[in-house]
């Protein structure tokens, strides 16, 4: 299924939109990904471990967006977004959301 973060896709004529399609999942950090964490807090640098865990969640939230979108009938997702929020201290929520539509 395609999902583009633009209103439209090129070269495809939409033909009717079919709501808000989403997907969402909440992690939480470990203890073992915090002591690492903590240490590159000092050191400075990137913080692999969160890096790894966010592109994971984005991923997983595209899934469930897609399985969202296909259980409305839809061809395609277009205006993708991503959302984080903190749901309790050390998870948090990512969320994917765009409109479902059909397309040509």
């Amino acid at each position: 299924m395609l999902y583009v973060t633009t209103a439209y896709i090129a070269g495809k004529e939409i033909t009717a939109s079919l709501g808000i399609a989403r997907g969402s999942t909440v992690r939480a950090r470990n203890i073992g990904h915090d002591l690492f964490a903590g240490l590159k807090n000092i050191v400075g640098g990137e913080i692999s471990e969160y890096t790894e865990l966010l592109a994971q969640s984005r991923e997983q939230a595209i899934k469930r967006m897609l399985d969202d979108a296909e259980g409305l009938g839809a061809h395609a997702v277009v205006n993708v977004r991503f959302t984080t929020s903190q749901v309790m201290q050390g998870a948090a929520e990512m969320l994917a959301y765009g409109t479902a539509v059909k397309l040509k």
